[in-house]
């Protein structure tokens, strides 16, 4: 094979790859949450790419609320133990209306629906549902990934040497253990972002020092320190 067919094989696969929807969101994922990074919060030419692409980014998950709501109404594989047929559900419920809110969002966002304060009431919930169907996913990729530890040592015991490493059925075992692995670590890191974005995460209020706070805490400079704290300005009366 030439290395022009290489190249035509490799794009080829690119294209396949960048003709899915979950694709190019993904790639507007990584797009945003970089431009979120480097902006940092403060006005400029990152923030207003963060914005506009979260906005894009919606676009793509139109009706994509139906593959959770399908999952949620289908059966649970057999041998699944309840309490995770329970999280799975939950995750499928959680994250359908995550997506059927966030429609919602962009039509407020657009202009079209013109109420404003509820469509940010909505962005904050289906936000909320994000954060809990991450946190049901990654309860069930802990639970899945220790029954496939638990099958996989069963089954080393029965194997000598490298003799493992060649049976179809311990190999299909270990590609799905690695894919939960990473699916672990996708929904670990979605609580992070969902928690900065509803902005969860508990700040520390350091008590300002200044002035006659300095000196040493008579009642009187106690009094004085309890009314800063509560926001009233000027010593107490």
């Amino acid at each position: 094979m030439t290395t022009l067919d290489l190249t035509r094989a490799e794009l080829a696969l690119i294209v396949l790859y960048l003709n899915k929807a979950e694709a190019r969101d993904k790639i507007c994922r990584a797009i945003q949450y970089g431009s979120k990074f480097v902006s940092g919060g403060q006005p400029g030419t990152a923030q207003i790419v963060d914005k506009n692409t979260s906005l894009a980014r919606k676009v793509f998950r139109l009706f994509k609320f139906v593959n959770d709501f399908h999952g949620l109404i289908s059966p649970v594989p057999k041998g699944t133990p309840l309490p995770l047929a329970l999280l799975g559900k939950s995750k499928n419920a959680l994250l359908s209306t995550f997506l059927f809110l966030d429609q919602i969002v962009w039509l407020g966002r657009s202009g079209i629906y013109k109420n404003k304060e509820r469509t940010e009431l909505l962005g904050r919930i289906s936000l909320f549902c994000w954060l809990g169907s991450s946190v049901c996913t990654t309860a069930v990729e802990i639970g899945e990934i220790g029954r496939l530890s638990s099958s996989m040592k069963k089954m080393e015991k029965e194997f000598k040497g490298d003799e493992k490493h060649h049976d179809e059925v311990y190999r299909a075992k270990l590609q799905k253990s690695n894919d939960r692995t990473l699916a672990l670590v996708k929904s670990s890191i979605d609580i992070v972002v969902a928690i900065g974005l509803l902005q969860l995460a508990p700040k520390t209020v350091t008590p300002r020092v200044t002035g006659a706070l300095a000196a040493p805490c008579t009642p009187q400079g106690q009094d004085t320190l309890k009314h800063e704290e509560d926001g009233s300005l000027g010593p107490a009366e």
